[in-house]
């Protein structure tokens, strides 16, 4: 007689790992090291701008992030290299019995540029989405990095109204803590609708960006408006950080791509080519 098996059993989970490199050869950033476990890959490294921006974008086949799954990516950019690492679509965190989780390491040498500009990800109501990102800068390595987050699906009329959402980001510069910043946010929390909080808005954005940029090209930023977006920038010591919030997460993306077309050419010398993957 077969012993009846609980039902926790049966709970499907992911566990993948995805450790990529890049080198400087010559004139061309090329990529090292490729090495993946479970479903997560890259795809084909591409070349949209010439040979010194290698530009690979990361695919989670399963479309979905569930109870049990974990992610972890890691990326080292070895010196003098350009990476920039993107996705094909929106993270989805969907609802579960039990966290899951997201550790993304990335370091990058002296002279090196790395861009993390991942599409938003999306964290359903009764999603338990745990996110820890840890990045080293070595030298004079540069970083553009971004991240978009959706609560609820306001869309199909679903608000964030159970489960959690938890973030946590460290930079440091050879081994400085340069930024630091814990988030979290529980279903139905207070603040989700304070105005010293989201203010009722779903859609939260950062991008951080290396370096101190002119004030002219400051003010350029601040003028940057999209409907439907409210944002605002500091410049703090080697460090630029941009903030909004939005009523969609795709008027927060255009806001994020908006600085990127002031910023890039500001603080890393190249005018800003928008991944075709982007407009698919």
């Amino acid at each position: 007689m077969n012993a009846l098996l609980t039902p926790t059993l049966f709970t499907p989970s992911w566990h993948a790992e995805l450790e990529l490199g890049y080198a400087r050869d010559g004139a061309t950033t090329r990529p090292v090291l490729r090495r993946h476990k479970g479903p997560l890959r890259v795809q084909k490294h591409l070349y949209g701008e010439g040979p010194e921006v290698c530009q690979h974008i990361i695919v989670h086949p399963p479309g979905g992030i569930a109870g049990g799954d974990r992610l972890d990516i890691s990326a080292n950019v070895g010196a003098g290299a350009w990476a920039q690492l993107t996705s094909p679509g929106a993270a989805k965190w969907y609802r579960a019995s039990g966290p899951a989780y997201q550790s993304l390491k990335l370091r990058v040498a002296a002279g090196a540029t790395l861009e993390w500009l991942p599409q938003e990800s999306i964290v359903y109501a009764g999603a338990q989405a745990e996110l820890q990102t840890d990045i080293e800068l070595l030298g004079d390595a540069r970083l553009l990095y971004w991240d978009i987050v959706a609560l609820g699906r306001p869309a199909s009329g679903e608000r964030f109204d159970a489960g959690h959402f938890q973030a946590r980001l460290n930079i440091r510069r050879d081994g400085q803590l340069l930024w630091h910043e814990r988030q979290r946010v529980a279903g139905n929390d207070g603040l989700l609708d304070s105005p010293i909080g989201l203010d009722g808005q779903p859609v939260l954005a950062t991008l951080l960006i290396s370096g101190e940029v002119a004030g002219d090209v400051l003010e350029r930023c601040r003028e940057l408006k999209i409907d439907g977006v409210r944002g605002d920038l500091s410049q703090l010591p080697g460090l630029l950080v941009a903030r909004c919030l939005a009523g969609e997460a795709l008027h927060a993306r255009a806001w994020l791509i908006g600085l990127w077309h002031l910023l890039r050419p500001a603080l890393l010398g190249r005018a800003a080519v928008p991944p075709r993957i982007w407009s698919t």
